[in-house]
Order: C-alpha cells, then structure tokens, then sequence
C-alpha cells in the first residue's frame, strides 16, 4: 500500500514538474515576444499613422501610388519573394509546420506603409499578423522551441502586433487563437497568446500609444425583443456584406492577374485606377486606413449610404493589384458606414448601428464569434454587450463558409455539430 501510495505521489509531483516548466518556458518566451513585438508593433503604428497624417497635407503625394506600387513589386523581388503568401501563409504555417522567413517582416513594414502613404485603401492588420507570424517564428527559433511547437510560437507573434497595433489584448488573443482553424480553439496557446499579447499592450502604452475606444453608451437601447429583432436583422445584412466583399476581393485579384500578368504594369495599373477615381469622387475618404470615416461613424452618427460599396472598391482594386497592409481596418470602415447608414431604417440609433456593423462584420469576414465579442467590449464598453453577441452570431452563422483568408479551415460545421474540414471560399 505504502509503495502504491509512494509511485503515485511520484507520479503525480513527475506531472506537476512537466506542466509548471511549460508554463514558466512559454511565459518567458511569449513576453520576450511580446517586448519584441510590442516595440516593433508600435512603431509600425507610428509609421503608418504618420504616412496617413501626411498625405492627408499633401494632396500631390497620391500621384505617386502608381510608382510605389512598382517600387513594392521590385523590393519583393529583389528578397526573391516572387510568390507572397502572405497572411495564408502564416496561417497555414500552424498546420503544417512550415518556415516562416524573418525577411518577411521588413518586407511587410515598408510596403504597407508605402501603400498608406500614397493612398492605397489597406488596413493594417495583415502586416500585423505577417510581422508577428515572422517575428514570433523567428524567437521560437531562437529559443530552440520543438517543431510541433512552433506554431504557438507564431500564435504569440499574432498575438503581440495585432495587440499592439488596435490596442485590444483580449481580441488578439483570441483571434489568433480562432483564425486559423473554424471551430477550434487552441487553448493550449492561451497563456502564451494573452501573456504576449498583455506584454506588447504594455509597451504600447510606454510608448504613449492610446487605445482604441469609442463611448457609445447613451447610444445603447433598452435590452428587449424589439432591439435583439433589430440588431439580428443588421447583422444578417451585415453577413450579406461580408460574402459580396469576400468574393469581391478574391474576383478583383484574379481578374487583375489575368488581364495584366506583368507585376509592374499591374501594380501602376491599380495605381493609376485608384488616382484616377480619388479626382473623380473628389474626396480622400476612401484612401488610407479611413480612420477619420469610422469615427466619424461611431461618434457623430455620420455616414453615406454608398460609403461601404466605394471602399469595398478602392479596397478591391488596392489588395487586388499587389499593394501590401491588410483588410481588416478596411472592414471596419465597411461595417461602421453600412451599420450607420442602414440603422435608422431599423429604428436604431446611428451610432450604435455603426459600431454593431463593425463588430458584425469583423465577424462574418474572418469567422472568430469569441474575439468579435471580446473587439466589441474593448471598443465600445460592456454596455449592450448582449446585442453585440447575438450581432456576432447571426452574422457569424449567415455569412457561410466564406471568409478573407484562403488559408483558413472550416473545421467543424456552423449548421451541424460534424466534422468538415473544409477551406474558405
């Protein structure tokens, strides 16, 4: 009995060795990520922030778009990185183990913000995703972390820039966690994820980089069947959005491909296209990030009913055409146009309509219900959180199996509890 009791003890204090060294090594790993990518993170934030700011005083800097397209085309080339995955690339990289290459992280650095500068309509977040995947790829290395483990690794480089970038750790944390596989969550990378992802916050922070937030609590209504009736239809709208931007966005980049197949001329082409429909509409609205469009959304209930159909445009052509940054931001913008501009008809508030369309369609376009949820507590507060989630869902579940990244697995059913295992359309 003695010796049983002595072998289970031993067994047991074996196991709790092996669980306390993981944690304490991820922990260390995940926030030197997070130091690393906290800094680089925010001056990404800084740099991008400043192309915008001046081009926004220099009007004649947007003649220049066609030029830096080719010059983004040729520095790709030059690092002998003809075929660029892009944020697939990271997100498949979790699956299968694959290298990330650290040249990947300058390359995406120096594009997007090429790409904002001259007035590219792009986002941000998949530089974030592509410098974290790069840089997290790169410590886990450094570190000498197993091959099966590598991919936490990265998940933690996610974690830290998207952190640092919109200033939501929960969110980070958790679209890392969601987006590559629909239906699975890896919670094996939680503590490494959030600790990376609270550390890049902090630095950020340090470095005097405020948060996101937008206070719309006055603009909240009352809990209710009538208010839970109207914001479902919203969000199934907004799932309506969300498939006519994915196909959208992955029609313009195959037609662009075929009609111009040289890089250069494709790159000036989407360029000059973008140039030439900024004189035309006579407003800048649509280039850049469009930061100034989504505030103006959330906070003082202003939008044009034709504002998300003209950045799903300008964003189309941009991506399509071999500028770098992402679609996230861009989505937003989408969201909080179309939100406000379609709630009045619902007999919502416009505001509140803004930001349940920029939750909404987050949600429909990278298929993460947890991290829409956690982007609307951090955005917006916890007032109404309850309208947000069911916002979340319908449109998480009526937007299909459609999303941005072709990457990314539908593992488990949005109608039934089975097993499909099938890719984004």
């Amino acid at each position: 009995m003695k010796r049983r009791l002595r072998r289970r003890l031993y067994v047991e204090s074996r196991s709790a060795e092996k669980y306390s060294l993981a944690f304490f090594k991820w922990v260390g790993i995940a926030a030197v990520t997070g130091l690393v990518g906290g800094v680089i993170g925010g001056l990404f934030h800084m740099s991008v922030t400043a192309a915008n700011a001046f081009r926004s005083e220099n009007k004649y800097v947007i003649f220049f778009m066609p030029l830096a397209g080719v010059l983004i085309a040729w520095l790709y080339h030059v690092c002998k990185y003809e075929k660029d995955g892009g944020t697939n690339l990271i997100i498949s990289s979790i699956r299968t183990k694959g290298h990330i290459p650290l040249r990947m992280a300058p390359l995406i650095f120096v594009s997007t913000v090429l790409t904002h500068l001259t007035g590219g309509s792009a986002g941000r977040e998949g530089a974030a995703l592509q410098l974290g995947g790069s840089i997290g790829s790169s410590i886990g290395e450094l570190f000498r972390v197993k091959k099966e483990d590598a991919g936490v690794a990265v998940l933690c480089g996610m974690s830290a820039l998207f952190s640092a970038l919109f200033g939501t750790p929960l969110t980070a944390t958790f679209f890392a966690m969601e987006v590559i596989s629909v239906g699975v969550i890896y919670y094996a990378a939680l503590v490494p994820c959030l600790t990376a992802s609270l550390t890049a916050f902090g630095v950020t922070l340090l470095m005097k980089i405020k948060p996101a937030h937008f206070a719309i609590e006055s603009h909240v209504p009352k809990l209710g069947f009538p208010s839970l009736a109207q914001t479902a239809v919203l969000a199934a709208l907004c799932a309506v959005v969300s498939i006519f931007f994915c196909v959208t966005m992955k029609f313009t980049h195959t037609k662009l491909e075929k009609l111009i197949s040289n890089k250069y001329l494709r790159a000036a082409a989407g360029g000059a296209a973008i140039v030439l429909l900024t004189l035309l509409l006579r407003t800048t609205d649509y280039n850049g990030a469009g930061t100034q469009v989504i505030e103006r959304a959330v906070t003082e209930g202003r939008a044009m009913p034709y504002d998300f159909l003209l950045k799903i445009v300008f964003t189309a052509i941009t991506i399509g055409a071999g500028y770098k940054g992402g679609e996230i931001v861009p989505t937003m913008f989408i969201g909080a146009t179309l939100g406000c501009s379609a709630a009045p008809w619902l007999g919502l508030d416009p505001c509140f309509g803004a930001a349940v369309g920029m939750a909404a369609l987050f949600c429909s376009v990278v298929n993460c219900p947890v991290a829409a949820i956690f982007l609307s507590l951090e955005l917006f507060g916890s007032e109404g959180v309850i309208l947000f989630a069911a916002a979340c869902g319908v449109s998480y579940m009526l937007s299909g199996y459609y999303g941005l990244y072709s990457s990314q697995k539908i593992v488990y059913s949005k109608l039934h509890t089975r097993y499909i295992n099938k890719r984004t359309k």
